[in-house]
């Protein structure tokens, strides 16, 4: 474990940049690059299912286009993005709220040794061995926030310490992307209370990355076949180039939607998809003009846009 203080070079220039930050960082593994991007994923310890499914997603997919993830390692959404992060084989980060050599909670374990182990780093501003108490959580999501370039919250109930992470990242001049969820889910309502305070909404990992001009991709193997070694290289598919941020779930989306209308259930029933991610897909459509809601739940091909393969 290493200790690093405000001043000296290793100490992340993003907290320099906020007031109240700590004068003093500890650190097992590694810090992020100082070019890095980061997302921070941060959300309900209690999440569903879908909620857990989907902070996965959006880590793996993050960390596969070279994006680093930031959060608490916390049970639920915040140690599902960073397991997801690890699986892609890519880079995380967990603030702490107690000493860095502290795994808590034990059953982020898994995730703890990862990290140690090269995955990333562990960072808290408590000296070793300090208990994990109450106060230290909310405190400490300052510093998450404030080394990401964006926070994006995965379920969060009306008064979730996410909505903390989220306040101080707006704070920080930081933009808030939030997972849309049912008005009757309390799990859903402090993202569609953020959505409604104009966060932006998140559907996919392409969408966030174009809409805040991140780059991303997939990073290059080193076999010089892009040209350049260790660049972020976009992901290309001729085929649906016509449809922006198209992959091979909203491909098949697409195929199935209906000039006559059909629902997201009759989609997903077709198609094999879960009916959330079908939803997810078709709203994101219709917001880019893709497709229209016809009403009822029903959805079409906008008149006069051209079939596959036309």
């Amino acid at each position: 474990m290493r200790r690093i203080r405000h001043g000296d070079p290793e100490f992340p220039e993003k907290l320099t940049r906020y007031p109240a930050m700590p004068s003093a960082l500890y650190l097992i593994g590694y810090l992020p690059e100082p070019e890095e991007k980061i997302v921070a994923i941060v959300g309900s310890r209690g999440c569903t299912p879908y909620g857990r499914s989907e902070a996965r997603r959006f880590g793996r997919e993050l960390a596969r286009c070279g994006i680093g993830i930031v959060s608490g390692m916390a049970s639920g959404v915040d140690c599902a993005a960073q397991e997801g992060a690890i699986e892609a084989g890519g880079r995380t980060y967990a603030v702490l709220g107690c000493g860095a050599d502290v795994c808590y909670p034990a059953s982020s374990r898994r995730v703890y040794d990862a990290i140690c182990g090269g995955a990333g780093g562990i960072l808290s501003e408590y000296e070793p061995g300090a208990r994990p108490l109450a106060w230290h959580f909310p405190i400490r999501n300052r510093i998450i926030s404030a080394l990401a370039d964006l926070v994006l919250v995965i379920e969060a109930r009306e008064k979730s310490g996410s909505l903390i992470t989220a306040g101080y990242a707006l704070d920080q001049g930081k933009t808030v992307y939030a997972l849309p969820g049912r008005s009757t889910d309390p799990m859903s309502r402090g993202c569609n209370s953020l959505i409604g305070d104009g966060a932006g909404i998140a559907l996919d990992v392409e969408q966030i990355l174009m809409e805040r001009g991140i780059p991303g991709g997939v990073r290059d193997r080193g076999d010089g076949a892009s040209g350049e070694t260790g660049r972020l290289r976009p992901e290309a598919d001729p085929e649906s180039a016509e449809i922006p941020h198209f992959d091979p779930e909203s491909a098949e989306v697409y195929r199935l939607l209906d000039p006559c209308g059909i629902t997201a259930g009759e989609i997903a029933e077709r198609s094999g998809i879960a009916p959330e991610r079908v939803l997810s897909i078709l709203i994101r459509m219709a917001l880019e003009g893709l497709a229209v809601e016809n009403g009822s739940g029903f959805f079409s091909k906008p008149t006069g846009k051209p079939e596959r393969g036309s």
